[in-house]
């Protein structure tokens, strides 16, 4: 025995006209300048055993996977976003930006 088919009513939604609202001129950037971000430069890595981080001690020396010449890894909230390499400005280290990465190149770093 088929049971009989129901009929559904069907109709365009109605929704309440809205009034005309002044979208702000400009750009909207200015609504997050203030948002803090974490910066970090990234001076190299190294891989260690737990015997080792052990071991080290004050003045043990660990060496790092960057060559002195490569670029360092400049990381937006740790994502990277450009490269560059460490400057002095009155005793202080800082980094000078030599590349802005792509974002092609971000997506392929992220693999």
């Amino acid at each position: 025995a088929a049971k009989p088919k129901q009929t559904v009513e069907v109709s365009k939604p109605e929704f309440q006209q809205l009034a005309d609202e002044k979208v702000p001129q400009g750009d909207n950037l200015d609504l997050i300048m203030d948002v803090p971000l974490n910066l970090s430069v990234v001076l190299g890595r190294a891989e260690k055993s737990v015997r080792d981080i052990l071991s080290f001690n004050s003045g043990s020396v660990i060496e790092l996977n960057h060559l002195t010449d490569e670029p360092l890894e400049i990381l937006l909230n740790g994502k990277l976003i450009a490269t560059g390499e460490v400057v002095v400005i009155n005793e202080n280290f800082g980094i000078r930006i030599t590349n802005i990465v792509s974002q092609r190149q971000r997506i392929d770093h992220m693999g």
